[in-house]
């Protein structure tokens, strides 16, 4: 949520800005917000002097009748309660103009950074770096599904039984594997500064609709029936709500957490839940990363976080590349956004696997999240990054480290987290 200034003081910038993320269609949202916050202010100003009226009256009449002067007490008396009912009606107003404000400040995009690239949706992204040099093998690479299957490591038809389509079972090397990758994530961060965090795997609705925007939880969210709780899409949700409605102390910051959880999915949209294979599913385990900064800190946060991915991906001898988000592929929130993907020998192409953030101050403003310095209370700003999510980071570790007989080099940081194997070998050919 952007700061109701901007729609006071520069309504041209949020309308551009809106262009600029093609939404169009949100226009007149502005000039919605505009005259609605006009028309708040004034029924607050009118409330706030009816109570100090009333205040002054009351002493008024207290005089009044200890002088004896009971027809002059009784006139005073008259407007006080006149000046009762209208009080009344300016704070149904107030209310009601308030939660209707609310409403329309949480629709409008947040003003994206001037450093992201102006396009219509993913295909526009714009690659920055490489990092690795991204080979394709003499030998062929099957299917990420196949190859796990030599190693008895994965099972859709028995989660099918149980579960549906979109979720699975990891079985042997291939589930130790991701085990081994989500815990060395979590020391490769803790040994970073990060402090570690196990969050609650269920959210309130006014944390969800503070850390996102409405279309974004209608097409990830899963609710409890008949409780006012979701399953998360990400530990970043209840990370960043873990501060809700708090005012920190100026030299806590920055705050810097992260944090292992499962993750539940909708997914809902074009792309759909991978039939076969496991790169698109409604279940999965991240290990993620958010920070709580200063403002003018916040960019070189954004830096910091997503450079750490590329570190811990190289690590796995996965070659990878940063890809800047395009202004129509940012969420609502997002002031800036970009991608790590993984180079896919199989597919000769890059996929993702991870995606950092900036927020500026929007999820701040809308779960009330301060910091207490010489200069008064202000927004902090967040920012959120995944370290690893398996089974998309599995794959890239699979594809990238394997061999031409079947099996699979265990990369090297990895072997303490599997007992020491260098090698996983398949159990069927």
């Amino acid at each position: 949520m952007i700061d109701i200034n901007l729609i006071r003081e520069n309504p041209t910038l949020v309308k551009e800005n809106m262009k600029k993320k093609f939404q169009d269609e949100k226009v007149g949202l502005v000039d919605e917000a505009y005259k609605l916050d006009k028309d708040y202010r004034e029924v607050v100003t009118r409330a706030s002097e009816i109570r100090s009226l009333r205040n002054k009256y009351s002493k008024e009449i207290g005089a009044l009748m200890r002088e004896g002067k009971r027809d002059e007490a009784e006139e005073i008396k008259a407007k006080v309660t006149s000046m009762a009912e209208e009080l009344k009606d300016l704070e149904v107003k107030e209310e009601e103009y308030g939660k209707e404000l609310k409403e329309i400040m949480m629709k409008i995009p947040n003003i994206i950074h001037d450093s992201v690239p102006i396009g219509k949706d993913d295909s526009e992204n714009v690659e920055i770096q490489k990092y690795g040099d991204p080979v394709v093998p003499e030998y062929e690479i099957p299917y990420h599904a196949d190859i796990i299957a030599r190693f008895n490591g994965l099972d859709k038809e028995a989660s099918g039984r149980t579960s549906g389509n979109g979720f699975y079972y990891l079985m042997g090397d291939i589930a130790r594997l991701s085990s081994a990758m989500l815990s060395y994530a979590r020391d490769f961060m803790i040994d970073k500064g990060f402090t570690y965090c196990i969050p609650p795997f269920m959210i309130r609705s006014d944390v969800v609709t503070g850390v996102m925007s409405f279309d974004e939880m209608d097409a990830m969210m899963y609710k409890i029936e008949g409780e006012d709780l979701y399953l998360i899409g990400t530990s970043e949700h209840s990370m960043i709500g873990k501060f809700k409605d708090q005012i920190v102390k100026e030299e806590e910051l920055p705050i810097t957490m992260t944090s292992y959880s499962p993750c539940f999915r909708k997914e809902v949209g074009a792309h759909g839940i991978e039939e076969r294979g496991i790169y698109r599913v409604h279940q999965f385990e991240k290990q993620e990363m958010i920070v709580l900064c200063e403002p003018e800190d916040s960019m070189n946060w954004y830096n910091k976080m997503w450079k750490l991915s590329v570190d811990l991906f190289r690590s796995f001898n996965v070659p990878v590349r940063q890809l800047d988000c395009c202004s129509g592929d940012l969420a609502d929130l997002k002031v800036k956004s970009c991608d790590i993907e993984a180079w896919s020998p199989r597919q000769q192409k890059y996929f993702e696997v991870c995606s950092c953030s900036t927020l500026g101050d929007a999820q701040a403003r809308r779960l009330g999240i301060r910091a207490k310095g010489e200069k008064g209370n202000y927004y902090v700003h967040t920012l959120n990054n995944t370290v690893v999510a398996t089974p998309r980071g599995l794959i890239a570790v699979i594809e990238n480290n394997y061999n031409e007989d079947g099996t699979i080099t265990v990369p090297e940081i990895l072997r303490p987290y599997m007992g020491g194997k260098a090698k996983l070998v398949p159990v069927k050919k």
